[in-house]
């Protein structure tokens, strides 16, 4: 039987407050898999008249698939987070654009017909799970010359990247990371983070229980001077610091989409609408410009150009991987549509999890800013990767 392509729509976004990772952090003592089986549960609780019964896929991604962030953590999670056992579930990997991949996958399926409604999100325990845990990298990438050996480090891809673009100094990465940090700071005050976080239950076999409400890992009172005297841990008298690139972190997303017909006969209100996305790949040892044909490749297929795009979310790895997306498409560093508050260099970047996080920020601007058609939610991925997805303002006001 022939399919149609249906609209899919983005209803809801939540996430754990992020925190840092290593035994300090909020969530040291905190299993993985809890902390996504808390934001699944705060989805359905802020969606009561989506009847767990419909829910007909959990994708959640995680970057290393094992211990408490294993057991194909999409259906496990769906298992503890109490929705039927009729409920699949599955688990993906693509490195920092785990969730946003659980999204364009999922969201695929509903465009095709084979779902109605489907959670998506990712979560990454550092603290318990490093970067690269348990990784064997075959032999031949080195011998055969595949790929540089600074590929596998994700802070010298960044240095490459300085090299590659010497314009891009030290000092300019350094004030885009002070902006991240004020923005953020800005929009907290404002309240405008605040309605995406679940409020999260922590855990010490020192000092007990807790709840985490709040972001950890941001700096509000960073300035050019405290970032100036940093240690460059990837080169000698190099570009890239603690401080001008997200940190190492834990936390959790969920996102839940739905077929635009579906979500009316549901009472569920969608916030944007999925467009289109794209992922494209690059040289792996500078993975930091993946972010620009994957871009290329999706506002050339939809007959746009950057002057349609009135958002963009783009997740902060390192300062300079923002810089050259914003160089190349000749967008100023301080542009007020970049990431308007703040990103990852100051909220963290808990791998697999900030897709979501960054379709999150988009859904809240969209509600505030009705005069905007189009927006971006993009990231670079390791090994060489770049992933971009057009969303759709339901509330633009040009549409009325």
């Amino acid at each position: 039987m022939p399919r149609t392509a249906r609209d899919v729509v983005f209803v809801d976004g939540v996430r754990t407050p992020f925190g840092k990772a290593g035994p300090k952090g909020l969530y040291a003592e905190t299993r993985a898999d809890d902390l996504v089986v808390r934001a699944i549960r705060e989805l359905m609780r802020r969606n009561p008249s989506l009847p767990p019964e419909r829910v007909d896929e959990v994708a959640i991604a995680a970057t290393t698939q094992t211990g408490d962030q294993g057991l194909t953590i999409g259906r496990s999670a769906a298992v503890l987070a109490g929705l039927p056992k009729s409920v699949p579930g599955y688990a993906i990997d693509r490195m920092c654009a785990g969730a946003m991949t659980a999204v364009t996958t999922s969201g695929a399926g509903i465009s095709f017909g084979s779902y109605d409604v489907v959670i998506a999100g990712g979560v990454e325990h550092m603290g318990r799970h490093p970067m690269g845990e348990g990784v064997d990298p075959n032999p031949r990438f080195m011998t055969d010359k595949l790929v540089d050996p600074s590929a596998l480090v994700m802070g010298s891809t960044a240095e490459n990247l300085h090299d590659r673009f010497p314009q891009i100094t030290k000092e300019r990465a350094d004030a885009y990371a002070v902006r991240s940090q004020q923005k953020v700071a800005a929009a907290y005050a404002a309240g405008r983070i605040q309605p995406d976080l679940v409020p999260t239950a922590i855990r010490s076999a020192e000092k007990g229980w807790g709840l985490a409400t709040e972001d950890e890992p941001p700096r509000p009172g960073t300035t050019m001077e405290s970032l100036a005297g940093l240690k460059t841990p990837f080169r000698v008298a190099g570009n890239v610091t603690a401080g001008n690139a997200a940190g190492l972190n834990d936390g959790a997303t969920a996102c839940l989409l739905a077929a635009e017909d579906v979500a009316r006969e549901l009472g569920l209100a969608p916030r944007m609408r999925l467009v289109d996305f794209s992922f494209a790949g690059v040289e792996p040892e500078v993975m930091g410009v993946g972010p620009v044909p994957a871009t290329e490749k999706l506002l050339a297929r939809n007959a746009l150009t950057m002057d349609d795009i009135g958002l963009i979310e783009i997740n902060e790895a390192f300062a300079v991987q923002v810089l050259a997306f914003l160089e190349h498409f000749k967008i100023a560093d301080d542009d007020a549509r970049v990431n308007p508050w703040g990103g990852a260099i100051a909220l963290g970047h808990p791998l697999a999890s900030s897709g979501v996080r960054l379709m999150n920020q988009l859904a809240r601007l969209f509600e505030e800013r009705t005069d905007v058609r189009y927006g971006l939610t993009t990231m670079c991925v390791g090994m060489g990767m770049g992933g971009t997805v057009l969303w759709e303002n339901v509330n633009w006001e040009g549409a009325k």
